[in-house]
């Protein structure tokens, strides 16, 4: 590859729905992955911070030349099988039903940058008795990495002046910032963007609205009006994901969707990981992903 454009062009087209059987022209590789040929001038960062600019935060699967050992053929075992104990690092990134591999593995003497697409594991969409909507969407997105991120909850709900849903504030502990199929963008406390950041957008949109009286959300209000509408997600088409603060239960609040256009008001009567869930394996949910990926994914 002539230039970093022509190989993030590549990837693209490997990762995309229906792109083909991956069969790697290497000798003696497994099947199930391609590998290709960085140029000799790209530098394993700048390549690894490309692939973050378009994928998200990647996962580590091996550092030094050792292989984290949580590491299975669901969680990236495809990107690491081609070169065996020769792997001295590799950064991996989840991409509908592809993992994305970059980083560095021995050749005889040397140590070459390699950056491959390989198969990911496709994962069962069914719930069990007992099974949270979190747990679903934990299991059908392949999520292994443990909760890591702790949130002051009495300090938020205190600037907002309200309790927010259980199962919300489990997702962004869980899964933190990011994009659920690259789709689906949650809101959450402490976002860099103001956009992103739950507290300051609900703040910033019932500004906009007291002072350019817009009519973008009729017939309903925005909170803090009392049983207003409180955004916790949106997406790249202008999708707003608002609860409808009505009732004195957060659990309870139902989920309203609107696509920036007047009169677009769609309905959910089921919790936010509800919605997340159904839209991730629902062929017939109205924002559903499941018609574009079998295989699906969050992008951190």
């Amino acid at each position: 590859m002539s230039t970093q454009e022509e190989l993030l062009a590549a990837v693209h087209d490997l990762v995309r729905p229906q792109a083909g059987d991956l069969l790697c022209g290497e000798a003696d590789h497994p099947a199930g992955h391609v590998c290709l040929a960085p140029s000799d001038v790209t530098g394993l960062r700048e390549l690894q911070e490309m692939l973050s600019g378009r994928y998200g935060e990647p996962r580590n699967l091996a550092t030094g030349g050792y292989a984290d050992p949580t590491v299975t053929s669901r969680t990236g075992l495809a990107l690491l099988a081609p070169f065996g104990d020769r792997v001295l690092e590799m950064r991996a990134w989840a991409q509908g039903g592809r993992w994305i591999g970059c980083g560095t593995a021995r050749f005889e003497d040397s140590a070459r940058l390699v950056v491959l697409v390989a198969e990911r594991e496709v994962m069962a969409a069914g719930m069990s008795d007992g099974t949270s909507w979190v747990e679903g969407i934990v299991a059908v997105t392949g999520w292994d990495t443990p909760r890591t991120r702790t949130v002051d909850w009495g300090g938020v709900e205190g600037l907002l002046g309200t309790a927010l849903p259980g199962d919300y504030k489990q997702l962004v502990e869980i899964f933190g910032e990011g994009a659920f199929d690259g789709y689906l963008q949650l809101q959450i406390p402490g976002a860099a963007a103001r956009s992103g950041d739950l507290v300051r957008h609900a703040d910033w949109l019932a500004e906009w609205q007291r002072t350019r009286r817009s009519g973008l959300w009729e017939p309903y209000e925005l909170y803090p009006t009392p049983g207003g509408l409180l955004q916790w997600a949106a997406t790249e088409q202008a999708d707003q994901f608002f609860w409808l603060t009505e009732g004195s239960d957060p659990d309870k609040w139902p989920v309203l969707i609107t696509e920036d256009i007047p009169d677009s008001w769609v309905r959910f009567d089921g919790t936010a990981a509800e919605f997340i869930y159904r839209m991730l394996t629902d062929r017939r949910h109205p924002f559903s992903t499941a018609r574009y990926f079998d295989t699906h994914w969050f992008q951190s």
